[in-house]
């Protein structure tokens, strides 16, 4: 797996903002299935393109990871508990 880069500010806020770790992060990663989805609203876009995919930590703890790839690293922008919307978009779309 790709390294995962997670900045100060970014970990900052998945620990004050979404009550998620570093470590579920990894987790997320490696218990992934199927593949991640490009964020197309305008809002979010970026170049190279902004991915998400939802996976379950190794507690069952189902969480949306949002992250770019770039030159073999892995930039992580958030993740959080993924809503009912998103939930039903990655089923459809990401497995």
């Amino acid at each position: 797996m790709a390294h995962i880069v997670i900045s100060e500010n970014i970990e900052h806020k998945l620990a004050y903002k979404h009550s998620v770790t570093p470590q579920e992060v990894h987790e997320c990663f490696t218990n992934r299935c199927g593949k991640p989805l490009e964020d197309p609203r305008e809002q979010h876009r970026t170049d190279p393109p902004t991915l998400w995919f939802i996976a379950e930590t190794n507690c069952g703890r189902k969480l949306k990871v949002i992250f770019i790839l770039d030159k073999g690293k892995i930039y992580l922008r958030s993740a959080f508990p993924p809503d009912a919307n998103e939930i039903r978009i990655y089923e459809k779309y990401g497995q």
